[in-house]
């Protein structure tokens, strides 16, 4: 009995990945973003390392005067 519901729930784990791929490969052919939305903007990491690469400011302090941390700069 375990044996056979194993079974089905390895089945239905299958089936649900399936609909998931299916479901994130319709999504970019719609042309929507998949995946975690951007924290910062082009023209902000632009800006970002304008003022790093020109020592105008630290890394620390770039992250913190765009309130995101030093990792997601």
């Amino acid at each position: 009995m375990f044996h056979m519901m194993g079974a089905l729930a390895e089945f239905e784990r299958s089936l649900i990945a399936e609909r998931t791929r299916a479901g994130v490969a319709a999504a970019k052919a719609r042309g929507d973003a998949v995946g975690r939305p951007r924290k910062l903007t082009q023209n902000q990491l632009e800006h970002a390392q304008h003022l790093i690469e020109t020592k105008d400011e630290s890394v620390k302090s770039g992250a913190c005067s765009l309130h995101v941390s030093r990792a997601t700069l």
